[in-house]
């Protein structure tokens, strides 16, 4: 970012007064000054144009601050930008941590009846069940073992992302990169537009309309959607690829996984066409309250506030562990997945050391947003910033790590 002020507390906005007594939910009482000074440690690398967090221990609010600014202070804003703070109330993309919503929606239809998630996909889009794509499940989508990583386009143009038809074409006709069943291979954004279709077809709403009316509506959340309303996009934080550019093999990996190089990756989201579209695996734009709701909602079998979205047990299978620490053939890392969330671990986790019983999503490697029922938390971790491979890395991971240390099991 252009401009790194000395006086943080200058950049630095907080709903203080939602904020409980930490004492009152078994923290000690320095602990929101300690993650909070792992935060601000994290914004000093100059790497984060804004950072926000909310924590909530036993359902109640701990931090819910933001630093930085949404907008006026990326790499590419010129030097007499206007800079405007980014709040708590500030909407973010959310990225590929869309995709534990979308795996919910699937969970919850298959809750209801509506669908199995044991079903092969070609029982909802017969015109899929081509090409040795006969056996593919939704399970199989859900656990990123497909077999269709990738989605080949015979053009650079991204706005194939955000026309439906098309794109329903493109997975249909698609071949198999291996066996439905047999490798573990990270699905950037192929099988979040499947699993799209599936709810287009069984519900005849598409993934917006159900999410706004089954889950958004009930809670009573104000943003939480895929992309956002024409007149609130200027709202939206926008985020930039910051610190060195990735060389390979790290760019290889990031441009196979998602289909683009990681810095046009990570701008594209500021484009006013896909703020407005549903891009299932990628364009949830949420608060990080509205987000950390989402999780604590998970986090308790899924009732929250006297409703009830979804029951226990339909959280429970969407969690439960499909791999452990098998190697991802997309990402290159030994990662546990559930079946549509990845999991915590003893030691590498994407959600801080000693997290075995934690389950959420990354969004481009720079968003952290998890449950984690043995400590009674759930967080949101978002940011603006993003770099792959920086000296961002250890604050990172030491404010996972403080996040995790301060707030013990229960």
């Amino acid at each position: 970012m252009r401009f790194l002020p000395r006086d943080l507390a200058e950049v630095t906005t907080a709903r203080t007064e939602r904020e409980v007594d930490p004492r009152s939910v078994g923290l000690g009482g320095d602990a929101p000054v300690a993650i909070w000074e792992a935060v601000e440690q994290l914004y000093a690398t100059g790497l984060y144009p804004a950072i926000a967090l909310c924590v909530r221990r036993h359902g109640e609010v701990v931090l819910d601050r933001a630093i930085g600014h949404a907008r006026g202070n990326a790499p590419f804003d010129p030097p007499g930008a206007e800079r405007v703070l980014a709040t708590p109330e500030t909407p973010y993309c959310l990225f590929s941590a869309s995709k534990a919503v979308t795996a919910m929606v699937i969970h919850l239809l298959d809750d209801r009846g509506d669908l199995h998630v044991g079903d092969r996909v070609m029982e909802y889009i017969p015109e899929f069940g081509v090409h040795g794509k006969q056996k593919v499940t939704i399970r199989h989508l859900l656990a990123h073992r497909a077999g269709i990583p990738f989605l080949k386009t015979e053009t650079d143009d991204l706005s194939v992302l955000f026309d439906r038809e098309e794109i329903c074409r493109r997975f249909c006709e698609a071949t198999l990169d291996h066996e439905p069943g047999r490798r573990l291979s990270y699905h950037a954004l192929t099988g979040g537009f499947v699993l799209a279709e599936i709810v287009h077809r069984v519900t005849g709403r598409d993934l917006r309309t159900f999410l706004r009316e089954e889950i958004e509506g009930p809670l009573g959340l104000d943003v939480f959607n895929y992309g956002i309303a024409p007149e609130r996009v200027h709202e939206v934080a926008v985020g930039a690829f910051t610190g060195p550019r990735p060389i390979f093999p790290v760019s290889f990996v990031a441009d196979r996984a998602l289909g683009m190089s990681f810095p046009v990756a990570a701008e594209m989201a500021n484009e006013r066409e896909f703020l407005e579209a549903i891009v299932p695996s990628g364009n949830i734009v949420a608060t990080p309250d509205a987000t950390c709701r989402f999780f604590d909602l998970l986090r308790c079998g899924g009732e929250q506030g006297g409703v009830t979205v979804f029951e226990p047990r339909t959280v429970y299978r969407a969690t439960a562990e499909t791999a452990y620490h098998q190697l991802d053939f997309t990402l290159g890392l030994p990662i546990r997945y559930g079946v549509g969330f990845m999991l915590g671990a003893r030691n590498l986790s994407p959600f801080g050391p000693d997290s075995p019983e934690a389950y959420g999503h990354l969004g481009l490697m720079n968003i952290h947003c998890w449950a984690d029922p043995s400590r009674a938390l759930s967080v949101a971790l978002i940011t603006t910033g993003k770099p792959l491979v920086a000296e961002h890395l250890p604050k990172l991971w030491t404010l996972l790590g403080c996040i995790n240390r301060r707030c013990e099991r229960v």
